[in-house]
């Protein structure tokens, strides 16, 4: 692997570390403290969270078209600014009001930093040779929760709620902005020529005298999809895995704790989803990287299933393995947002495409806390057949999927 990769690779999956801490963890650390200091309900803290994922969603398209248009790295600079900013409001909110805006604000930052549009600037540096780079970037992003709840306890221990808003809004300038600006720029299309034609004494071309995947020329204009039937399918596929995830994320203590198993058990049982999800990743990279995407999607996809079928049938003695089978298949999973869309559709439009195929999916994750507590209060432990028959019907889409196609 060239160093030019090793570099992308690096820095990105450091700075989606930062872009999630200051994301996605956030709201389990501050909903509570902030509440009570504002004198608000915790649901308009997890509301806010919903609106920032509907933001996100809505300006993901526009996110993924500047990528093509213009490269992730200014990009991905543009949302450490953004995320900055939003945290900054954030930290200052003194209502429901500014709560929301903050919010709002930190939704622009996740459509333009996060894994869409991550994987969008892995594609537009290396082309069809992203699946690797990819992988690495999940790995390293992997760490995500241990780094950012760890972190965030500490920090509002010591300063408070608002403490924990400002500190990543810090760490965002000083840490994830000069991270991004270490993203290599694409090259241009004459030097991609250039380097494509020459070759050494020897007959060797660089392209073979390194395993360095060629960039491909920029991407101004987005390539109509070919078959709009496959795009539904990948879309459903990212939206069920999505709302499955997110809901589990949440609510999974509770609903192990309905199977039988104790409260405290249930939390440092959940816990392993995250080791697992990285455990995914490893087995995607050692084990699946020659295989086409979706077949490896498929086998992850049957994961939940199973696992779901196995606490269903014989109760809490396989929670354990119900979380570990879970946390595999949605690592797993996770990558194959960024490897499926390439491997079906090419590169040409590729992050305006992430963007509307990623849509769905984001407004899922946001109605997940809401819908899947819902199912949760009203079923009890039975809210499990719920994402048991979405991962089932996961698989059965991937399946409707044909590995036989190639991009134009």
């Amino acid at each position: 692997m060239s160093s030019r990769i090793y570099r992308a690779v690096s820095v990105t999956g450091a700075a989606q570390v930062i872009a999630s801490a200051g994301a996605h963890y956030l709201p389990a650390v501050i909903a509570i403290p902030a509440s009570r200091d504002l004198g608000l309900p915790p649901a308009v803290l997890f509301a806010g969270f919903s609106i920032a994922l509907g933001v996100s969603a809505l300006a993901g398209p526009l996110a993924g078209k500047m990528v093509d248009r213009f490269g992730g790295r200014p990009v991905l600079m543009l949302s450490n600014l953004i995320f900055a900013l939003g945290l900054t409001c954030l930290g200052f909110a003194e209502g429901m009001w500014s709560v929301l805006f903050g919010y709002a604000i930190l939704g622009l930052g996740m459509a333009t930093g996060l894994f869409e549009v991550a994987f969008s600037a892995i594609v537009r540096l290396f082309g069809k040779s992203s699946r690797n780079p990819i992988t690495g970037v999940t790995l390293i992003a992997g760490f995500a929760s241990f780094v950012a709840w760890t972190v965030s306890v500490y920090v509002e221990s010591k300063f408070g709620w608002s403490g924990v808003c400002w500190f990543w809004a810090c760490v965002h300038i000083l840490v994830g902005l000069p991270l991004n600006a270490l993203l290599p720029s694409p090259l241009s299309a004459s030097a991609e020529r250039a380097l494509n034609t020459a070759a050494p004494e020897g007959g060797v071309s660089p392209a073979s005298a390194t395993s360095a995947p060629l960039t491909p020329p920029p991407i101004t204009e987005p390539a109509p999809i070919p078959n709009k039937y496959t795009a539904f399918l990948l879309a459903f596929v990212f939206a069920a895995n999505s709302f499955v995830g997110m809901g589990l994320m949440i609510h999974m203590p509770r609903m192990l704790e309905g199977m039988g198993v104790p409260l405290a058990v249930a939390f440092t049982i959940g816990s392993l989803v995250g080791p697992s999800q990285v455990l995914g990743r490893l087995i995607d990279f050692f084990f699946m990287r020659r295989w086409h995407p979706l077949v490896s999607t498929r086998l992850a996809a049957l994961t939940h299933p199973i696992g779901g079928a196995l606490l269903l049938v014989f109760g809490a003695p396989f929670a354990m393995a119900f979380v570990i089978l879970h946390g595999i298949g949605n690592g797993i999973l996770i990558i194959a947002r960024g490897t499926l869309p390439l491997a079906i559709f090419g590169t040409k439009g590729y992050g305006q495409r992430q963007g509307w195929l990623m849509m769905p999916s984001k407004f899922a994750q946001a109605a997940a806390p809401f819908l899947f507590g819902l199912a949760l209060t009203d079923w009890g432990s039975n809210v499990l057949w719920l994402s048991w028959t979405l991962g089932l019907c996961v698989f059965v889409a991937l399946c409707m999927i044909s590995t036989k196609y190639r991009p134009a």
